[in-house]
């Protein structure tokens, strides 16, 4: 190996390192932030698999290339991602792109540290507790604990989890074998998650029990309420209720209020999945929708949804102030929590999750509110909601849109009916065509890069769109945009 050629690498060599990185700044402020946040530009460029592989050229080799080469191909990786800060990106839950948040993820990568202990990272553990204590205070509550995760679905099975271990706490060292038949339930319009992590955590799917949600997607207490009897007559052990704030589809915030009067009849642990509508708590015109939020025992948030602080930035935040998320989880590893350090050793967190190594997550969130304030989030938050009740408003005078019905929140959920279904409505097969018009649509949007919008079905309901407005660079034109967009792409159909 002494005598061949020198691998190109950059080890050792700062001053070509620099230079790498500086042209990778340069693309990527180029590419991916002047041209992925530009109206005039593509959403996407669209490939069909075999071609983007080739295009990519992913195959991993024995020998390095060059300089010129690894710059070509950031530059691809980004021409062909889709660029999700885009204005024309209704497609997720998330968009949008934060200056601010972003210059907090460039700083997180760049540091490479681990949240788990003060000792390796001091500022991010400080950092964290007090962008929680934030979060805890617009729930409602003056104490508490918490944690970021890596994403809800992970916030909400910590809560499945948390819950269980208060109720046995046994099943900690014994496990399964430790507990009677549980039940948990939440709304036929919850989050997958809630299966899955019911699946994960050994209880099993069978355990969730699914609660009727009424015409706007919201639980109905008074089904909940005999769904625990239910559970009870046969049995099983309620341990959980799993209420939603801002569903995925239609974006309904359950009745918390009157859930929390039936968790608390039954000493049942109450949970809030407000990884969508919680920065609705910003908002003082807004946050009526989650009345009752502080009577919980826990709420995911997700702050990379509605705040754009980009993924992933995702909090489980707990009214307890028993420690139970260390009692909980702890493992006590004497490699990292040695409890001899010459610090506070309550600073070292790493013991309350499940994971080891925890990327930070915090700083994003809290270098954005530095910069913003909470009024100036409160007014990116209303925003959203003023535009969301223009597209409605516009859409209503404009023949071929028909609304699933009027949002709350800002999930607008519409069906387009092309000039070839205008007045078929009574035909016996309007439906099943109905239904075929938005997978049309999307797959012409697409490959055009003009724009991206959900659909799906829902229930008894035919494919339909789910326009999200969340992205804080939207304007009225984004909102004309897609309307007029929408009818070009179908005036064929």
């Amino acid at each position: 190996m002494a005598d061949s050629k020198p691998l190109p690498a950059l080890n050792g060599n700062p001053v070509a390192a620099e230079a790498l990185l500086q042209e990778v700044f340069g693309i990527v402020m180029d590419e991916a932030i002047r041209k992925g946040t530009c109206v005039s530009q593509k959403v996407c460029e669209w490939k069909e698999p075999e071609e983007l592989k080739q295009l990519l050229d992913l195959e991993l080799r024995s020998q390095g290339e060059s300089q010129e080469q690894i710059l070509e191909r950031c530059r691809t990786v980004i021409r062909y991602s889709v660029k999700t800060g885009h204005p024309r990106f209704f497609n997720q839950l998330f968009s949008g792109l934060d200056a601010h948040a972003l210059a907090g993820r460039i700083i997180t990568e760049t540091l490479n540290t681990s949240q788990y202990t003060y000792e390796i990272a001091p500022v991010f553990v400080l950092m964290e507790e007090e962008v929680l204590k934030k979060l805890r205070a617009l729930v409602g509550w003056s104490s508490g604990d918490g944690v970021f995760c890596p994403g809800g679905s992970i916030s909400n099975m910590y809560a499945m989890n948390l819950a269980r271990y208060r109720r046995f706490p046994d099943c900690k060292q014994r496990g399964l074998r430790a507990l009677p038949p549980l039940a948990l339930f939440t709304s036929k319009e919850c989050h997958y998650s809630i299966k899955k992590g019911a699946a994960f955590l050994g209880l099993g799917t069978d355990s969730v029990r699914v609660v009727k949600a009424d015409e706007r997607g919201r639980m109905v207490p008074a089904d909940l309420e005999q769904q625990i009897i239910m559970a009870e007559a046969e049995g099983a052990v309620p341990f959980l209720v799993s209420a939603t704030a801002g569903t995925t589809v239609l974006g309904a915030f359950d009745p918390l209020e009157a859930i929390a009067d039936v968790c608390q009849h039954h000493g049942l642990w109450l949970h809030v999945d407000a990884a969508w509508g919680g920065s609705v708590l910003l908002s003082q015109t807004h946050r009526h929708l989650l009345d009752g939020i502080q009577r919980a025992d826990s709420v995911a948030w997700n702050p990379h949804k509605l705040l754009a602080a980009g993924l992933q930035c995702s909090v489980l935040l707990l009214r307890d102030t028993s420690n139970l998320l260390k009692r909980c989880h702890a493992a006590q590893a004497t490699y990292l929590f040695q409890q001899d350090k010459f610090y506070d050793v309550a600073l070292d967190t790493g013991d309350k999750v499940v994971q080891c190594g925890r990327h930070v997550d915090c700083l994003k969130l809290w270098l954005m509110w530095k910069a913003q304030g909470g009024q100036g989030l409160e007014q990116r938050v209303d925003r959203t909601f003023a535009l969301a009740r223009y597209l409605v408003e516009e859409m209503k005078k404009r023949e071929g849109f028909e609304l699933v019905m009027e949002p709350e929140f800002v999930n607008v959920c519409f069906w387009f009916v092309p000039p070839s279904l205008r007045g078929q409505r009574g035909s016996p097969d309007y439906q099943e065509r109905l239904s075929k018009v938005a997978p049309v649509l999307k797959e012409r949007m697409v490959k055009e890069g003009s724009m991206m919008i959900g659909y799906q079905p829902h229930g008894t309901r035919g494919n339909f769109f789910r326009m999200v407005v969340a992205n804080p660079s939207l304007t009225l034109a984004d909102m004309d945009f897609l309307l007029d967009e929408l009818e070009r792409l179908g005036q064929d159909l």
